[in-house]
């Protein structure tokens, strides 16, 4: 089976391709390669490559930038997954897409589920939602995974962040006012082809929305400690730098993050078999292949 993995040099991109069973075939592009918000262009990949299924892991993610750069996410968050849509439609072809929590206003206090109305607060949450509802709208055979705090041994994301500042200060200020469920690329990865496979045996899926995010949720804070205590462990760092608990107010940032980012992906575990990451276990996973690369 050939599948087209967008986006292929991002977090969960990089994963798809290096996580890809053994029996498939897949042709992954980066923005360099394939630029989604150019319609010939993909209409062109889509046709030389004539995958079975294709995977949409490309995006604009800089959340603070783009509420200076709305133009420039709306193009890759809702241009370019029309542009995909529209090809998948026309030649049917399943689209599997990646999305966010940022979707929702964070005022919550339950994990969200995927029947709950969302009310982005930002340019990246609503050009993502813009671009799940032209997905919805202009493809049947289509998959929606949100996830939540994507993080990685490849791209930028908190915990490298983290690791980066903890080797040049003795103290770190970290928000812990604000909760959500660290997901690591690898488990979305894995759970994408596991829907993939999927597909293959079944020739179809129920599609629709669903969430995928680690567990248990947490705060920055919470997360920023793990990652220290682990890192130090594995010799990642001589020394664990002090945490400072901090409110929102007191880091502030052009685009508005929410207070609540808990995702529930109990509908994807109830119909397809797929349950939450355990994102500690796979933190010391990524750490551990960070130490590996250091080292090498």
């Amino acid at each position: 089976m050939h599948v087209l993995v967008t986006g292929a040099t991002g977090q969960v991109g990089y994963e798809l391709l290096r996580l890809a069973p053994e029996d498939f075939t897949v042709a992954g592009f980066g923005s360099a390669q394939l630029d989604i918000t150019d319609a010939a262009a993909v209409e062109e990949s889509v046709a030389r490559e004539t995958p079975a299924l294709i995977i949409n892991a490309a995006a604009y993610t800089a959340v603070d930038k783009a509420e200076a750069e709305p133009e420039l996410a709306y193009a890759a968050n809702r241009d370019g997954v029309a542009n995909l849509a529209a090809v998948a439609a026309r030649r049917g072809i399943p689209l599997l897409h990646i999305s966010t929590d940022y979707v929702f206003a964070g005022d919550a206090k339950t994990p969200y589920r995927e029947d709950e109305t969302p009310a982005p607060t930002g340019v990246y949450g609503a050009s993502k939602l813009a671009g799940e509802q032209v997905l919805a709208e202009t493809c049947a055979s289509h998959l929606i995974m949100r996830t939540s705090w994507v993080f990685g041994a490849h791209g930028n994301n908190f915990v490298k962040t983290m690791l980066r500042l903890g080797q040049e200060r003795e103290k770190l200020s970290v928000v812990a006012d604000q909760h959500g469920c660290p997901t690591s690329a690898a488990s979305i990865a894995r759970a994408l082809w596991a829907l993939v496979e999927q597909y293959r045996d079944q020739g179809t899926l129920q599609w629709g929305l669903y969430h995928y995010a680690g567990l248990p949720p947490c705060t920055w804070h919470d997360f920023a400690k793990n990652i220290f205590d682990i890192a130090h462990e594995l010799g990642l760092i001589s020394q664990k730098p002090m945490l400072v608990a901090i409110g929102t107010e007191d880091f502030p940032t052009p685009a508005k993050r929410p207070a609540w980012s808990v995702l529930d992906s109990c509908r994807l575990k109830r119909v397809h078999g797929i349950g939450p990451s355990d994102w500690p276990m796979d933190l010391r996973d990524v750490l551990t292949e960070l130490r590996s690369l250091r080292d090498s």
